[in-house]
């Protein structure tokens, strides 16, 4: 684990801390905070740590994390913790977004995206609840997706995963009300970044730092949910009444 600093302000931990949006989030979160960017190939988020340094955090660190390893996210909880304390805010901003015309063939690859998208995602979830709720107080910052609110058939496999998040998160927030433990989904639309490159935006697209604007406002004001952009929440509540015969055209 590397050090830049050391503190005993609240700990934000940024679980895929080489991800844009996360970067973007930690840095808004950054000010007079202990930020921990938990990534694979931990030595080399120098970019990330010098910009989250930059924006006022009181200490930041990285620690390696691989979340597809499910078996290691325990002990690498158990390490941040050790080392710098309880989690207060948990950010999880990891995910593939996958090959859909390889993922209809190769049923390995379909696996991989929701092993990433959904399953990594619930049994980190889990373990950070856990010990929030021991603790009595905490944050966590899931980052669903209008892919998952109706599933379209032009990336369903990313669109099923993004969906079964979403209820888990959502579940999840019920079972901790009054725990002291604060479950924030974020849903966001196109975003363009990396992970989209090459690809047409969609309408209404936004940025990784326009999305952590919103999730840092919405964090501030303990909102369950947040749409990025607001505009596409009513959007995603009109595509249950488009006919499925229409539906199954629409584009990514």
């Amino acid at each position: 684990m590397k050090d830049t600093a050391d503190t005993d302000r609240r700990v934000v931990v940024i679980f895929g801390g080489r991800s844009e949006i996360g970067t973007e989030l930690a840095v808004r979160l950054a000010p007079g905070n202990t930020v921990v960017l938990a990534a694979r190939g931990a030595d080399r988020l120098e970019p990330q740590v010098a910009a989250v340094r930059d924006a006022g955090a009181a200490a930041v660190h990285t620690c390696e994390f691989d979340a597809d390893d499910i078996a290691a996210h325990a002990p690498v909880v158990e390490e941040i913790e050790s080392a710098h304390g309880p989690i207060d805010t948990a950010v999880l901003a990891f995910g593939v977004l996958g090959d859909q015309a390889r993922a209809e063939d190769d049923a390995a690859h379909a696996v991989a995206v929701v092993h990433t998208d959904y399953v990594a995602q619930v049994g980190l979830l889990t373990e950070l609840a856990r010990r929030m709720r021991t603790a009595g107080h905490g944050r966590l910052v899931v980052f669903s997706s209008i892919a998952g609110a109706r599933v379209r058939r032009a990336n369903y496999v990313y669109g099923s995963a993004k969906a079964g998040l979403d209820g888990f998160a959502c579940g999840l927030s019920d079972a901790l009300h009054g725990t002291g433990v604060h479950v924030l989904i974020v849903r966001p639309g196109f975003v363009i970044g990396h992970m989209t490159e090459g690809m047409e935006p969609a309408p209404f697209a936004s940025t990784p730092a326009q999305v952590a604007d919103a999730a840092a406002k919405a964090l501030a004001r303990g909102k369950r949910a947040v749409w990025v952009p607001w505009v596409i929440r009513p959007m995603a509540f009109t595509t249950r009444f488009v006919p499925q015969v229409l539906w199954r055209r629409m584009p990514r």
